[in-house]
This record gives C-alpha cells, structure tokens and sequence, in this order.
C-alpha cells in the first residue's frame, strides 16, 4: 500500500471518528435505543445505500491498491450517510470487521455466476444448483454441514488495521444478527420451480429436508458459541434489512450466548404456497431455530400478512417486515400496541426509476404508511434502490419528504 493511500484512509477514519462523536450522531444513537425499545418519539430513517455504491460511493474513492480500496469503500461506507443524506444512520466510533468464519448447508459450496455490465453494475446473477430431482438426489443433503472459524486470519486483519489507522480510529471485532434463510439456501440448491415441485412430488422427502436444514442451523450457531466467538450485538451492528441491533442494555463481558443476540429470519421464495403449506412444510423448520434468539427480527420482501398465524408465534418477535407487498393496514393492526418494531419498506420505484423524482406521488405514498402505522412502532428503510441517476440529492431530498410527512401526520 503506498503512503498517499495509507494517508488518505487515515484521513477518513478520522472523519469517521469526528462524526461518530458529533452531537448529531450522539443524539441519534439515543433516538435507536429509545426507538428499537418501543419508546421512541417518531419513526427512524434510513436509506440503504450498498445497493447504488456504484454511483454513490465509488466516484469518492482515491485509492488504487485491491486492498486500500476496501477499506476505502467500508470507510466512506460508515458514515456517507450522515455526509450526504441526513437521515437517522448512525456512524459508530471505531471500524467492525466481523470473525472469518464459514457455513456450507451439508457441505456444498454453491457456484454463483454474476453478469456484470464494463463498470461493475451487475445484471443479475445464476447459481448452479446441485439437486435437479429431491428423490434421485437425496444423498447430497445427507452429508454432515462443514462450517468453522479462523480465528487467526481474522486477528491478523485486526492488526493490519491498527497499525493503518488504529491510534486514531479503533478497531472492533463485531458480529451482526445471527443469520438463518432455510428457503433461499433451498433455491440456492435446487431452483424455486423445483423447490415448488417438490412439496408436491416428496412431501415427506421434503420435510425432512427442512428438518435437516433446521438441524444444520442450530449446530451451525451452538459451534459459535461453543467458540466463543459470539459477541453482544445490542449497538451500531447491523440486523439485516436494512436495521439496526441498538438495545438499551449494559456492555456484557465476554463470550455471549445465541439467547443473548439478535436473529434475522425470512421466507421470501415460499410466495407463492398457501398459509396451509407454509405451516405444514416450511414453518416447523423456522420454529425449531428461533428459540436460540434472544430478540428476533423476521422478513424481507415477502408479504408477511399471509404467513401471520404461523410468524406471530415465533419467541422474542422484535421486529416485523413491512414490504411493498404487504398489507400495510392488516400489520398495523395486528403490531398496534405489541411493543414489535413495524419495520416499513416504502416502494423502491419512487428513488430509483427515473431522473426525477415525482415528489407529490412519493409523498402520498409516505403519508398512508405513515398515517396507517399510527400507534405502531414505525421505522422506514428504504431498500432495494439500485440507481439514483448519479444525483445524491435526490436521496437527501428523498429523505426531506418523509420526515416533513412524519412532522405533519405521524401524531
């Protein structure tokens, strides 16, 4: 790494650390504790900007090495929000890195092929699956799940770190919400049509593969902890679909437990069964891995409205995804009053498609999820933007609205 790249990191992890102690930041950071406690005075907002790095991120970057790069881009990354956007994203005091770790579901690594246009932006994306007909292929599921830790590797890194920029920015070895997706690790191996297919064809073959996925999961997370290597994740780590873990409790010394950490779950890929299929071949799976979480967050893009009868159910429920495709008025109902986060996802159409934005047609889209979720615990992350037209803002304009909606009809 030459020295013009070393200073220019140094430079920004110091412009980490003065917004991260900034009255802003500091004011915010009490507003998510407040907020993911259920008694925070208005919605949180933020925009998740991985998804346009491309045009958000990259024409900041200097740097010209692979690795400076990196951590150029995971530097911007910390705190482009607060620098561009001014919604309620938090900039934490020292730099996470995450333990090197691994998981192969019965292990396969499953080949993923990515189309790219010449300046990076991907088209889209194929894996290889491995299981063309369950009955035929069993024997590929019954193979023990390989996963594990370099510890090493991962303190080497830490030090690499230090010594680039540790005396002014620390660095933290962190871990996000215990991960856990059964039916998209399904697709990934055998296709959503076949996956559809299959529940038909081998119900029974079907269900204890799920079960297997299940067994895999909970030896996956007790290793982990048996490790050591799980760590309080109640602050600036992320929870997934575009949250945040902030809980209003002491620093806990030591390794944790699972039951001491925050969980992610979904099923986006079993859209298109029926509550009585999910319940019977998809839901028993999910309701043997919850209990290792001690607060739950479940849901990404499916219509969570559909599966309620079965999702309610699951223990230490904290937060609940509200997508585009929900039912805004039914989840509202049903989180009123429960203390469980109604996590919004405002439709992505009115940021990312098109030059301009049109502003009224976006603010009355705001106002009924807005005016719907009176009484709820409402947060707003904006997901799944994949350009911006170059134009940043927009997105700070994007962010504008929504809170001159919150001022005017959240109360």
């Amino acid at each position: 790494m030459e020295q013009k790249e070393r200073q220019r990191l140094r430079d920004l992890a110091a412009r980490q650390m003065e917004i991260a102690n900034s009255p802003k930041n500091l004011e915010r950071v009490a507003l998510w504790k407040r907020h993911n406690a259920g008694i925070g005075e208005r919605p949180t907002i933020h925009v998740e900007v991985g998804t346009f790095a491309l045009e958000a991120i990259q024409p900041l970057m200097q740097c010209e090495s692979e690795d400076a790069r990196s951590i150029e881009y995971q530097l911007i990354h910390n705190f482009i929000n607060q620098d561009c956007f001014d919604d309620d994203m938090v900039t934490a005091p020292f730099f996470q890195i995450g333990w090197n770790r691994h998981f192969e579901l019965f292990g396969h690594r499953i080949r993923e092929t990515i189309l790219k246009k010449e300046d990076g932006t991907e088209l889209g994306h194929h894996f290889d699956h491995i299981i063309s007909d369950l009955e035929e292929d069993f024997d590929k599921i019954t193979s023990a799940s390989t996963f594990g830790v370099d510890k090493e590797a991962t303190l080497r890194r830490k030090e690499q770190l230090e010594e680039l920029f540790g005396d002014i920015l620390p660095v933290k070895i962190t871990n996000s919400c215990l991960y856990a997706v059964p039916t998209q690790q399904v697709v990934h191996m055998m296709g959503l049509e076949n996956m559809l297919y299959a529940m038909y064809d081998y119900p029974d073959l079907f269900k204890e593969m799920m079960d297997r996925i299940a067994s895999a999961y909970i030896d996956y997370f007790k290793y982990l902890e048996s490790e050591g290597v799980l760590l309080q994740n109640h602050g600036f780590e992320g929870l997934a679909q575009g949250s945040l873990c902030f809980w209003d409790e002491e620093e806990k010394e030591g390794p944790m437990k699972t039951t001491d950490l925050w969980g992610f779950m979904d099923s986006q890929e079993t859209v298109g069964i029926s509550p009585e299929m999910f319940h019977e071949f998809i839901f028993p799976c999910y309701a043997r891995i919850a209990p290792l979480f001690g607060r739950l967050s479940y849901g990404c893009c499916e219509p969570v409205h559909t599966f309620w009868d079965d999702i309610r159910t699951l223990p230490n429920l904290k937060k609940v995804s509200i997508s585009p495709w929900c039912d805004e008025a039914f989840m509202a109902e049903q989180l009123r009053g429960t203390g469980i986060v109604y996590l919004r996802k405002p439709s992505p159409n009115f940021l990312g498609v098109g030059a301009q934005m049109d502003e009224e047609a976006f603010r009355d889209h705001i106002r009924t999820t807005v005016r719907t979720a009176r009484g709820c615990n409402l947060e707003i992350a904006q997901r799944d933007v994949y350009t911006v037209n170059r134009d940043m803002n927009k997105v700070r304009r994007y962010v504008q609205i929504i809170r001159e909606v919150i001022e005017e009809d959240w109360q």
